[in-house]
C-alpha cells in the first residue's frame, strides 16, 4: 500500500499524462494521421513514377534509375517478400528480414501500395509518423515526470514538516512551531497553525500560572487558620479540634499536590537530574509506614530523588487509605528498564478503573471516608512520564491488582 503523499501526487500525475498520450494516439489512429495520410500519398506518387510490379526487370531497372538519378540517390527496390528486383548504384542489402537491423542502413524507407519495398540512402522525406508519435509522447512523459518530482516533493515535504509539529505540539511540545515557506495555501496553513499554537500555548501557560499562583496564595489564610486553632486549644472540644487538624492536614495536602501538578511541566527544563538507587530511596520512603514489605535489586539510575520521593510517597499513601495492610514493594530491573510494583492486601481495583483512578480528582466509590485528593494517582503517572517512563494498573495472578511503574535507566 502506497500511503507517501508525494507518491501519490507523482502517480497521479504521471497517470493523468498516461490518459493524455492514450487519448492522443487513439485520436490519431481514428483520424489516420495527417502525416501518415501524407506518407500513403507519397508512396502513391512514387509507385507511379517506378515501372508496375508486372514490368519485365528491365524496365523496373530503368525507371529506378532515372528516379535515382533525379535526386542523386542510391536506392534499390524489393518485392514484397523482399527479393532484389533492382537496384539504382549499390545495393543497399539486408542482414537477413527487414526487421533486422539494415546494412547499410537507408536514411529512408518506403513501402508501395503494391507490396513492393524501396530502400533509398537519401531521405524522401516519408516517416513512420505512428513511431515518431509514440516516442514523442513517451519522452514527453518521462520529461515531465521528471522535472515534476522536485515539484512535488517540494510541497509533500512541507506537509510532513507541518505534521511533525501537530504531532509534537500534540504530544505536549507548546513550544512547537513550522517554518512558513512560500506564498500558497501551505504556508497559510502553516501560519494558522503557529497563530493557534500560539494561542494554545498562551492559554495553557496563563491556566498554569494562575493555578499555581492560587495554590501558592491558599497557604496564607490556611496558616492563619492553623495559628488560629493553636492559640485557642484549650476552648475548644478535643474531638472537634482533632476534626479541624485533620481538615487543614487535608486541604494543606491538596495545595501541596496541585502545586506541584501545575509546576510540573515547567520542570522539564529545570528539574535536577542524580545518580541514585531506586532501591534505598524506596527503602527509605517504605521506613515512614508500617507493616510494608519491600524486596528488589538496587538499580542504578539517573532521576530526580524529590520527584521520586514524591512518587513513592503517593504510591503507598494510597495503599495505606484505600487499600489493606500489610502493602509491598517490588523493585526490578530488565532490558534497560526498572520497573517499581506496589499493591496492597486488599481485593484491589476493578479492571474497568485501570485507567481512571489515574485521572485528577477522580475518587472511587466506597473509599473510607472518602479520603484523598484524587491528584496522587495523577501525579505518579506525571512523575513517571516525566522520567520518559509510565504508570498502570495490572492484574496480578491472584486476582488483585498492582501499580506498575516503569522507568528508563538512561
Amino acid at each position: 500500500m502506497i500511503s507517501r503523499l508525494y507518491i501519490r501526487f507523482h502517480l497521479t500525475l504521471l497517470g493523468c499524462l498516461a490518459l493524455f498520450a492514450f487519448a492522443v494516439i487513439m485520436l490519431w489512429h481514428r483520424a489516420g494521421g495527417p502525416i501518415e495520410q501524407a506518407d500513403a500519398n507519397l508512396a502513391v506518387l512514387m509507385q507511379n513514377q517506378l515501372a508496375p510490379a508486372s514490368a519485365t526487370p528491365a524496365e523496373q531497372q530503368a525507371a529506378l534509375e532515372r528516379m535515382a538519378a533525379s535526386i542523386h540517390a542510391r536506392m534499390t527496390l524489393y518485392s514484397a517478400n523482399w527479393q532484389l528486383i533492382a537496384s539504382a548504384g549499390t545495393p543497399i542489402r539486408l542482414g537477413g528480414g527487414w526487421r533486422v537491423r539494415l546494412e547499410p542502413r537507408p536514411d529512408s524507407y518506403v513501402h508501395l501500395p503494391d507490396g513492393r519495398r524501396l530502400l533509398s540512402d537519401q531521405p524522401l522525406g516519408v516517416v513512420r509518423s505512428h513511431t515518431l508519435l509514440h516516442s514523442l509522447l513517451i519522452l514527453l512523459t518521462i520529461g515531465i515526470a521528471i522535472a515534476a518530482y522536485p515539484l512535488v516533493r517540494y510541497i509533500t515535504r512541507r506537509l510532513e514538516r507541518l505534521q511533525r509539529g501537530v504531532e509534537s505540539l500534540g504530544a505536549g511540545d507548546l513550544s512547537a512551531r513550522v517554518a512558513v515557506e512560500g506564498k500558497d495555501e501551505v504556508a497559510q496553513l502553516a501560519r494558522s497553525f503557529n497563530r493557534a499554537a500560539d494561542q494554545i500555548e498562551q492559554l495553557v501557560t496563563a491556566h498554569k500560572t494562575l493555578l499555581a499562583n492560587a495554590s501558592h496564595e491558599l497557604r496564607t489564610p490556611l496558616a492563619r487558620i492553623r495559628l488560629a486553632l493553636e492559640l485557642s486549644m484549650d476552648s475548644l472540644d478535643p474531638k472537634r479540634k482533632a476534626g479541624l487538624e485533620k481538615d487543614i492536614a487535608e486541604l494543606d495536602y491538596l495545595l501541596d499536590e496541585i502545586l506541584l501538578a501545575s509546576r510540573l511541566d515547567a520542570l522539564r527544563d529545570t528539574v535536577e537530574l542524580e545518580e541514585l538507587d531506586l532501591l534505598a530511596l524506596a527503602a527509605e520512603e517504605c521506613a515512614r509506614y508500617d507493616e510494608v514489605e519491600l524486596n528488589g535489586v538496587p538499580v542504578l539510575m539517573r532521576a530526580s530523588p524529590r520527584l521520586l520521593r514524591r512518587l513513592l510517597r503517593n504510591l503507598l499513601e494510597n495503599a495505606h487509605r484505600h487499600g489493606q495492610p500489610p502493602a509491598y514493594v517490588r523493585i526490578e530491573r530488565d532490558a534497560g528498564m526498572a520497573t517499581l510494583t506496589v499493591w496492597d492486601s486488599g481485593p484491589g481495583i476493578p479492571p474497568e478503573e485501570f485507567e481512571r483512578v489515574f485521572e485528577p480528582f477522580y475518587r472511587r466509590r466506597g473509599t473510607r471516608d472518602n479520603l484523598g485528593t484524587g491528584l496522587g494517582l495523577a501525579l505518579v503517572r506525571q512523575i513517571a512520564q516525566r522520567h520518559g517512563g509510565g504508570a498502570h494498573c495490572a492484574s496480578m495472578a491472584d486476582g488483585r491488582s498492582s501499580f506498575v511503574i516503569t522507568l528508563p535507566l538512561r
